[in-house]
């Protein structure tokens, strides 16, 4: 008899990778959605799979709707991946964001334990607990020092899980999860916004800059669909853990700006002035770096022909605005992930560069097919 999991969250990123995979593994997979989430826009990343997948109404704010959708589904495995996720959005909405992403998986957790305490749930914790980080790179043993709403509530979904697990002799186990990208993840998220902006700017459907924040920001990012993997591996250990999951290397906004610019068809050579929120990105002609003439035309074709000075193009194509710096930031995150490759035999296939060329092209081909 095939396994049954159910999967909150599955019409987000991780959500449908991970539906996806467990499909391949012969699964019968559930999902939990909001009912406001069912209309078809929605549910955009599991379009494709809607007819082997079984979508119950639940709200991480209504315990009965939880309990309805876990003894529905009678699930062997339950994957938390709901929650209010934007960083930013957790400064103008606390109090939700603690209701959402930390409360949440309270209630999950309740409503498992009442129905069946030997069914296994994975929580997904975030390297946004680490905060002010204690220490270079984070570990599972890394002290918790939270900068945003959305850190805390995951801090105490982190230890309200481990609660559950020694009070009660529950399966959970929690994935630190560092940020993991991929075509599917939303606009409002800096990876994404970053790509559709340049494919918009490299189509020629907006001359506008793109606006980020703080670009020296250091994150390790890695691809979803890597991550979700050690997810399921996660629930077929014999005992409960928790495990950072992460590339090991670290990239700023900036250069994956330069990555997305470099990764379009006509290659993008990008040179920065300025510093703090003056500093703006200029198309570089690159002909002192062994740029061909016919290089330089294809640049020109692409951005137009504004004035330069020194080589480079006066229009930026890239601005910094005060308003997207967060109130809290957190400079650096990098993980170790030496424990999850030592116990479930799990280390990333997808490199920065690839994830980066990955979204580009997809943004690009979304953006010609409308």
């Amino acid at each position: 008899m095939s396994k049954k999991a159910l999967i909150f969250g599955i019409n987000g990123q991780d959500g449908s990778y991970l539906a996806e995979l467990l499909i391949e593994k012969g699964y019968e997979v559930h999902g939990a959605v909001r009912r406001a989430s069912q209309e078809p826009k929605n549910l955009e990343n599991i379009a494709h799979i809607l007819p082997q997948i079984k979508l119950h109404s639940a709200d991480l704010l209504d315990q009965s709707s939880l309990n309805a959708a876990v003894s529905g589904a009678n699930p062997d495995e339950v994957y938390n991946l709901a929650a209010q996720s934007h960083v930013a959005v957790s400064f103008k909405q606390p109090e939700a964001t603690a209701n959402i992403t930390g409360l949440g998986l309270l209630r999950i957790l309740e409503a498992v334990r009442s129905y069946n305490c030997k069914t296994k749930v994975y929580q997904a914790s975030s390297s946004e607990m680490f905060g002010d980080v204690a220490e270079e790179p984070q570990t599972e043993q890394t002290e918790l020092r939270a900068r945003s709403p959305y850190g805390a509530a995951k801090i105490f979904a982190h230890h309200i899980a481990k609660v559950y697990r020694e009070s009660y002799g529950m399966f959970v186990s929690c994935g630190i999860l560092f940020n993991h990208e991929s075509s599917r993840r939303g606009l409002n998220f800096v990876t994404r916004k970053i790509t559709d902006h340049v494919a918009r700017q490299a189509l020629g459907l907006t001359k506008a800059p793109l606006e980020l924040g703080n670009l020296d920001a250091r994150r390790d990012w890695g691809h979803a669909s890597d991550y979700v993997l050690a997810m399921w591996l996660m629930l077929q250990q014999d005992k409960p853990d928790d495990y950072v999951i992460a590339s090991g290397e670290t990239h700023t906004v900036r250069e994956f700006v330069e990555a997305t610019y470099s990764a379009l068809e006509i290659p993008v050579p990008i040179e920065w002035h300025g510093r703090g929120t003056n500093e703006v990105g200029l198309v570089g002609m690159g002909l002192g770096n062994g740029a061909t003439l016919e290089h330089l035309n294809k640049l020109l074709e692409t951005f137009g022909s504004p004035k330069f000075y020194q080589g480079c193009r006066v229009d930026p194509v890239v601005v910094v605005d005060e308003k997207f710096y967060r109130p809290a930031d957190v400079n650096t995150l990098t993980g170790d992930y030496s424990k999850a490759k030592r116990v479930l035999g799990w280390e990333p296939k997808i490199s920065f560069k690839g994830l980066v060329e990955m979204m580009v092209e997809s943004d690009l081909n979304l953006l010609k097919a409308k």
